[in-house]
């Protein structure tokens, strides 16, 4: 998997946009204005009746879910090109997460009837976004995998590993994870206790393979990590 440079890219890879052809990325685009917002903004709440979807020109998302005794659990990150709310546009059920801003984001709304007529003129988008889902599902899939086969703190390595590589920003240093992760939201992704998640970043600090800052990680020895994480 390439690096992207979330400063310079147009859409990060596997993205709804990035699967899209240019003419029907361009038809895409141009459906809706855009609007901004500042890192914290809500865009989507869990429990919503509504059926439109986000389009994300730029910008990054975090998705969260309350679980049933009341604790927020980070679910995934979403980039500039990718599509959010797909499921309650598609199957009409209320929504299944929170997605909140945490950069400054410019989206775009696409109602429902505009995104079905939109599929129906441009199969190849439907088949794009066939894909994009199956991709999600995969990923779930292999998190649940990742959780009953190994230790917390090799999740804890592979959940650096994915982010470095699919959202990690070039320094001088190394790849630094693009946006702000704090230790709880990384323990949820990780399914992992926080305070696991605090002695695993400490042995990888110990180790060189990463440096920490304040909600941010940079990734130093890549190729340690990947050891680690038992890739």
């Amino acid at each position: 998997m390439s690096v992207v440079d979330l400063a310079t890219a147009t859409w990060a890879p596997g993205t709804f946009l990035h699967r899209l052809a240019s003419p029907a990325r361009d038809q895409l685009r141009a459906m809706a204005p855009r609007r901004r917002v500042e890192p914290g903004t809500v865009l989507i709440s869990q429990g919503a009746i509504e059926h439109h979807v986000l389009l994300l020109h730029s910008g990054i998302s975090k998705i969260t879910a309350l679980t049933s005794d009341g604790v927020e659990s980070l679910l995934a990150i979403r980039v500039n090109g990718d599509l959010i709310g797909e499921m309650s546009a598609l199957n009409d059920l209320p929504r299944s997460a929170t997605a909140t801003a945490c950069t400054p984001l410019v989206y775009s709304v696409i109602r429902r009837p505009q995104l079905r007529a939109f599929l129906e003129q441009e199969p190849n988008a439907a088949l794009a976004l066939a894909g994009m889902v199956a991709d999600r599902l995969r990923w779930a899939n292999q998190f649940r995998v990742d959780f009953t086969a190994y230790s917390a703190k090799v999740r804890v390595a592979r959940v650096l590993v994915k982010m470095a590589l699919a959202y990690g920003r070039r320094t001088p240093a190394g790849l630094e994870i693009g946006f702000e992760l704090t230790q709880s939201e990384l323990a949820s992704l990780c399914g992992a206790a926080e305070v696991t998640v605090q002695k695993s970043l400490r042995d990888f600090r110990r180790t060189g393979s990463i440096v920490t800052g304040y909600r941010t990680v940079t990734v130093l020895d890549l190729d340690g990590l990947r050891r680690a994480a038992e890739l």
